[in-house]
């Protein structure tokens, strides 16, 4: 029998041990609850693979769109208002027709919905770190600290988000008067729509931090001297992110709806950077003169990516909801 040296076993057992947690992840994963709830669910498994194609399109727009709508190269204004292609007067070059710059209609949607989905997710991201961190300190500290958190969130509900998008973009006009809006529209949308959604991350946080602060897992931490920060970050947190990634999943259907909105009321993204409630704008205003296209379309594609999200939402809500199973 071979001999074999004690750095080969032990070199061989670490190299099992870090195969085994991978792979008994994904088994995991696998074979959970939440797995097979989706798999059950023809809607979210369809909702699912629409989602993603729609992010891969809108990710991968300078790779996958026929034209650069933001290369004033390839733009020409004997272009504008082409019908779709299956109308009389059409172009082959353009799919669904041309908006009123010439731009490819399709080309500007796979950016129109980039430029959605990159404002979407920052906002979120941002409103959730800003909301998780208020409840966590509401919700552990508690007494004035507490109460004057949620008498801020409370103050802030009474504000709509196109209200506050508004005052940013007032207040951002007088300090930077002498920069083009254009270059800090985009920063503008983020912070509007992250004040607008931090509350909810804020109550929800707050609520279950109560309840699990009493715990004894937190008890037997603050005994050993563990110190605040730690106890919310590392044990507290991980224990209330449920409710807050069905509220992500949400808050991003509604952060997609509410840019479009502003952009759509002039005070987001300008006609340079069309997001999708930009190009909706722009169409809006040929709506009546024949050119139906440039407004249907990007319409079309701000209603399927929502929808498909709220799908997506309403799913994980019924799914992480133990009184459901």
């Amino acid at each position: 029998m071979p001999y074999v040296s004690n750095e080969e076993v032990t070199a061989a057992v670490q190299d099992r041990s870090s195969e085994q947690p991978a792979a008994g992840r994904v088994a995991r994963i696998l074979d959970s609850d939440l797995f097979h709830s989706f798999l059950r669910s023809k809607i979210t498994v369809v909702a699912a693979v629409a989602t993603l194609i729609l992010f891969l399109l809108s990710f991968l727009a300078p790779w996958v769109a026929p034209h650069n709508p933001f290369d004033l190269a390839t733009i020409s204004i004997l272009d504008a208002r082409v019908p779709p292609i299956w109308q009389e007067y059409s172009d082959p070059r353009f799919i669904l027709g041309t908006d009123d710059q010439g731009r490819d209609l399709l080309s500007g949607i796979f950016y129109g919905m980039r430029i959605s989905l990159i404002i979407g997710f920052c906002s979120v991201i941002a409103a959730a770190v800003l909301g998780i961190s208020l409840g966590l300190v509401a919700g552990y500290m508690g007494g004035r600290v507490d109460s004057f958190i949620m008498r801020v969130a409370d103050v802030q509900l009474t504000f709509p988000a196109i209200l506050i998008a508004l005052l940013i973009d007032g207040i951002a006009a007088g300090i930077f008067g002498g920069v083009d809006r254009e270059f800090f529209a985009f920063y503008i949308l983020i912070v509007s729509l992250a004040l607008s959604f931090w509350v909810q991350y804020a109550r929800t946080v707050r609520g279950s931090t109560m309840v699990e602060k009493n715990k004894e897992y937190v008890q037997a931490a603050r005994v050993i001297g563990i110190p605040s920060v730690i106890i919310m970050v590392r044990h507290i947190l991980p224990n209330v992110m449920g409710p807050v990634m069905v509220i992500a999943t949400i808050n991003l259907a509604l952060a997609i709806v509410t840019e479009a909105t502003l952009s759509f009321l002039g005070v987001g993204m300008p006609p340079t950077q069309p997001s999708l409630g930009t190009l909706i704008a722009i169409g809006n205003d040929f709506l009546y003169s024949g050119e139906w296209w440039i407004a249907i379309f990007p319409g079309l594609a701000l209603a399927l990516l929502v929808l498909n999200v709220n799908l997506l939402g309403d799913w994980l809500r019924d799914a992480l909801n133990p009184k459901l199973r």
